[in-house]
């Protein structure tokens, strides 16, 4: 009888703590690319370029305060993919991915609708993956490219060829 209470009250002391414990040792990394939108209609087309060299920050701030907890910068590579490596486990804070500069001078303007994206960095979703995705985030090009009239001439008869 006293053998289970000691195992009971060990149970008790000892299961809290592992339930709680955060995974050490395994970093997030978050992904995502960055593109010029060429025809600045707000979304991808096939005429998007993506944009090597792009500067993107990830920022979690404080749920309460909108404080700013962690912020750390990355740059995207030859495809416009950046890979930004997070340490911690960023369990309740409100996470993004953000625009802040792109290397070209004439595509250096973020499309307000599409320059953050959300990201949740914790293991307490079930989520075990250490990748995590964010939405594709675009710059906007001063002067959209010739051509771009007919390409969204033909996005928008896409359901009368059928």
């Amino acid at each position: 009888m006293a053998v289970s209470r000691v195992l009971v009250l060990l149970a008790l002391c000892v299961l809290p703590a592992l339930v709680s414990a955060k995974v050490v040792g395994k970093p997030f990394y978050v992904q995502g690319r960055a593109y010029c939108d060429t025809c600045r209609c707000g979304f991808e087309t096939s005429a998007t370029t993506y944009i090597a060299g792009a500067t993107v920050r990830l920022e979690c701030r404080y749920r309460n305060s909108l404080g700013l907890a962690y912020s750390v910068e990355g740059m995207t590579d030859e495809t416009g993919t950046y890979n930004i490596l997070v340490e911690d486990d960023h369990e309740d804070q409100i996470c993004e991915a953000v625009l802040v500069d792109s290397p070209i001078s004439d595509c250096k303007s973020a499309d307000p609708g599409r320059s953050r994206a959300n990201v949740v960095l914790t293991r307490f979703n079930g989520v075990v993956k250490t990748r995590r995705f964010a939405n594709n985030m675009g710059f906007l090009k001063d002067q959209e490219l010739p051509g771009c009239a007919q390409l969204l001439k033909q996005y928008l008869n896409y359901d009368q060829a059928e």
